[in-house]
């Protein structure tokens, strides 16, 4: 049976295959052609869940999120400068893995790792969509979808006793949503000091692994153990908020200096100043100032016809870098007519100032600021100060920590009740950035004229815009903090020539300042009233000593 059985399958083998083609050649000659139909068309909306499903991760983000915009432009960019930016980025990707790999040298009987080849192919990342964020602080936050399936070959040796293994990686795919943060935005090219990179969700990763020749990838459960591995790890460190800085600029060379405490000056008294008139004794007053402060200098009262005066006048001066700043002290003899004479001068460095400490300095006045020189021999008197140097309680720990009634607590929670509120003195800085739609009915020169307490300060006016940028920072040293206070802005536009409507209001607006008090800082940007479109950018920060 088993004889006839195969004999009469080959027997049908040969007889079929020949009777097959015959009547296919037929049918194709003689059928007629059917006339082909033009595919159906149909509108998303008539799909079903399941068909919407399988299309969304083929349609381009710019058209599922319209807020992200077509960038062809940079992926033929990316294009022409792949082969330069390839080789670049593996110099840099070999920089920076080395020192990694010799820390494994002697570990896990490993005597060497090194590439074998290290190439990411001639294909560039492809940026499906980008979107430009606004924010109303110095920087620039870009969000971009890039795809990227590559053709790399990269190699690695390791030598492990004495065998030689090889790991190549290949068919590289990649899908990634990034925000890149230009910041802070700075006057000195390339016009931001860092890049910061983070991730807007889980990376999706895919690729090849061979062995020593062997695609391991293979491996039942292998495959997907290390997908999702590579997720959490990548996630755990640069999914948002976890960023990846990268500095661009020295921060030496952008530093913005802001305060960090204040100083407490006590002028004491004088002792045996030079008699400058001939007629009579001198009539002296001190000027203080920071060294690196472009603030005005503050003076004591003038006291007449006194070689030893006593003073006992209290200052309070904002510092910015106790380490470098100087304080100057200058003794001046008022005269009604003409320059006043310089009776003495002196310098105290801030450095020599511990955080909290009163120190009191008795200095004999000099004649020329560059103390280094031998001091004249003619004696100028003597000036008496007391000098505490008050850091702000969130830059304390800057500074060796905090003494007793100094220490920040932290409750857990962004802002504080009116009844919690720290008391003592502070400083209020008050930064006007800019505005945006600004228009007069004659003319556009805007202005900003700023109100508190009865002191107006005011910026620098631009011509003939209605996008004035100021950048212009005031302070003000209060007592105690200004809960239940307004700041009153108001812009204002001015004509150069003569005339009756040589001044005009824009808009103003009036800040409350609770909001500063209890969370340290606002930076916002308001509509401004009696204005069509005005608004104004204003930045506020109160910092408590």
């Amino acid at each position: 049976m088993g004889f006839f059985a195969t004999f009469f399958g080959f027997l049908g083998f040969a007889i079929g295959i020949p009777l097959g083609l015959l009547v296919g050649f037929f049918l194709f000659v003689y059928s007629e052609a059917k006339q082909v139909k033009n595919p159906v068309v149909r509108p998303i909306s008539e799909l079903g869940p399941i068909a919407v499903q399988e299309l969304l991760p083929e349609i381009p983000l710019w058209v599922k999120t319209p807020d992200y915009e077509r960038v062809d432009w940079l992926n033929r960019f990316l294009l022409d400068m792949w082969p330069f930016l390839e080789k670049a980025i593996c110099g840099m990707i070999r920089t920076t893995v080395e020192p990694i790999f010799a820390e494994y040298i002697g570990k896990y009987q490993i005597k060497g790792i090194e590439f074998d080849q290290l190439s990411l192919g001639t294909l560039p990342p492809i940026v499906c969509g980008m979107k430009v964020l606004e924010t109303n602080e110095k920087e620039l936050v870009m969000e971009q979808v890039i795809k990227w399936a590559g053709n790399p070959n990269i190699v690695l040796t390791l030598h492990v006793l004495s065998l030689k293994i090889k790991v190549q990686l290949v068919d590289l795919q990649m899908f990634a949503t990034l925000r890149i943060t230009l910041r802070p935005l700075v006057p000195t090219l390339p016009c931001f000091a860092k890049i910061v990179v983070s991730l807007m969700e889980k990376p999706h990763v895919d690729f090849g692994m061979a062995i020593s020749g062997g695609d391991i990838m293979s491996i039942p459960g292998l495959y997907r153990f290390v997908q999702e591995t590579i997720k959490k790890q990548v996630a755990s460190l640069y999914l948002w908020p976890q960023t990846l800085e990268i500095p661009i600029l020295d921060e030496s060379t952008v530093a913005i200096q802001k305060p960090v405490g204040i100083l407490h000056v006590n002028v004491v008294r004088a002792i045996k100043l030079l008699k400058m008139d001939l007629l009579g004794a001198s009539d002296p007053y001190v000027k203080l100032s920071l060294t690196g402060d472009k603030l005005p200098s503050k003076k004591t009262t003038i006291k007449r016809k006194n070689l030893n005066p006593q003073w006992n006048e209290k200052f309070k001066i904002v510092v910015k870098d106790p380490q470098s700043q100087v304080l100057q002290l200058q003794v001046y003899d008022w005269d009604k007519v003409g320059a006043h004479d310089k009776l003495g001068m002196q310098l105290v460095p801030l450095k020599l100032l511990k955080p909290y400490e009163n120190k009191e300095f008795m200095l004999d006045l000099l004649k020329d600021t560059n103390i280094n020189e031998t001091p004249n021999k003619k004696f100028r008197g003597q000036i008496v100060v007391d000098l505490t140097f008050v850091p702000f309680k969130e830059d304390s720990m800057k500074f060796g920590g905090s003494s007793e009634g100094y220490v920040r607590k932290d409750s857990g929670i962004d802002s504080i009740s009116d009844d919690e509120v720290q008391e003592g003195a502070g400083l209020l800085s008050v930064v006007i950035q800019g505005a945006d739609e600004v228009e007069g009915d004659h003319h556009s020169n805007p202005y900003a004229i700023l109100t508190f307490r009865g002191e107006k300060k005011r910026t620098k006016m631009m011509k003939k815009t209605r996008q004035p940028r100021w950048n212009e920072e005031f302070q003000f040293m209060l007592e105690e903090a200004p809960l239940h206070e307004k700041i009153h802005i108001e812009v204002m536009s001015k004509r150069k020539s003569f005339s009756f409507l040589s001044k005009e209001s824009l808009g103003h607006v009036e800040i409350n300042l609770n909001d500063v008090v209890h969370n340290g800082r606002i930076n916002d940007k308001y509509h401004l009233i009696n204005s069509r479109n005005g608004v104004i950018h204003v930045e506020i920060k109160w910092k408590v000593a």
